[in-house]
């Protein structure tokens, strides 16, 4: 992999990152339907084809058994306790990013637990929080979003931190039709006397909950509470394709990795204020080539994201190029520059291109 460090300063040219003279391509979210019904044919060939796809998705529905379950089981807590560690260790793969910094997970993220007998679709999502600006409000919104559709709850709380930092938020729980399943996380730094109080608390608070201590990190109690989860999903029929393992794009995969290690290696406001954009993702023989924008708010910011002769941002580039490496099983060519978009947390033109939302 090769990081040209002056690129990113040679991005910093006059009007460049001002919005409106930049229109970067942005990934829609997408639903919850495989991506090929969603296409428009353009001719008679790729209608064929839409229909033929068709035609197998609707043999393999028939082919689910009777007994199938299907279901989301959206996952809501504080920031830092967890939910992403946990989301991992139910799927099996790494698919939300974890650092040690509150507001990690910035969008809905679902994971996907398949097997022949069932599908669960596990729903990471932003940590409960008090919004101070509007990227915040986004986050919040992806929050409110696990009460729509929820066929199981599951509650993540650690030792100490049992009140949800959101007003509203627990009397909404309390009230949801859906299984609430409430695990204790992190178990192996408390003290035996600490969780059970911890346990007492919330049973008295959430008399219908199932309570469940465990380690995600550590996978301790993740198996037992995944066959938990499983028998409290409804019957159904999928609503993924068997093979996926997640709703999001490969471009989304990208840019939350690259976001992952400036959230590891830089402190203060940089990693709240950085917005990562893939611009280009060509697939090539035995190669991914893979060109991304890093957006800050300030040109200091710029600067320091950038270091010293470059040698901050080829840091961040040389590991998630490795990481990325590793998901896709194959080689990665990534070009990362560094760009101004001020004041982007709070303009909503840049959060809606950024994929944020507000109902």
């Amino acid at each position: 992999m090769q990081i040209n460090p002056t690129s990113a300063e040679e991005s910093d040219s006059p009007g460049s990152g001002a919005e409106g003279t930049h229109q970067p391509e942005f990934h829609k979210p997408e639903s919850h339907q495989p991506e090929f019904s969603q296409q428009k044919p353009a001719d008679a060939q790729a209608d064929a084809r839409e229909k033929e796809l068709n035609a197998l998705l609707a043999e393999s529905r028939e082919e689910i058994s009777p007994n199938h379950r299907a279901g989301f089981v959206n996952i809501i807590g504080n920031p830092n306790v967890g939910k992403s560690t946990l989301t991992n260790a139910l799927v099996g793969a790494k698919l939300s990013i974890i650092t040690p910094k509150a507001q990690t997970t910035r969008h809905r993220i679902f994971g996907i637990l398949n097997d022949a007998e069932f599908q669960m679709i596990i729903s990471d999502t932003p940590g409960v929080m008090d919004p101070q600006y509007k990227l915040q409000d986004h986050m919040m919104d992806f929050v409110w979003e696990v009460f729509e559709d929820a066929d199981v709850l599951l509650y993540v709380v650690e030792g100490g931190a049992t009140k949800l930092k959101a007003q509203g938020m627990e009397e909404k729980m309390q009230a949801a039709e859906a299984p609430l399943v409430i695990v204790v996380n992190k178990i192996d730094q408390m003290e035996q006397s600490q969780l059970e109080a911890v346990v007492a608390e919330l049973s008295e608070t959430y008399p219908r909950a199932e309570i469940y201590p465990l380690s995600a990190l550590n996978g301790f109690g993740v198996d037992e509470l995944k066959r938990v989860l499983i028998e409290k999903l409804p019957l159904s029929p999928p609503y993924f394709d068997k093979t996926q393992i997640t709703d999001k794009s490969e471009r989304f995969i990208v840019e939350e990795k690259i976001r992952e290690k400036i959230l590891n290696h830089y402190k203060k406001e940089i990693p709240y204020a950085v917005e990562v954009v893939v611009q280009s993702f060509k697939e090539e023989p035995n190669l991914l080539r893979i060109h991304a924008e890093i957006h800050v708010e300030r040109d200091s910011q710029k600067g320091i994201l950038i270091g010293h002769k470059g040698a901050g941002l080829k840091r961040v580039g040389s590991e998630a190029r490795r990481d990325l490496e590793r998901f896709f099983d194959r080689k990665i060519h990534l070009e990362l520059f560094v760009k101004v978009q001020h004041n982007w947390r709070n303009s909503d033109v840049w959060l809606k291109r950024y994929g944020y939302k507000r109902k």
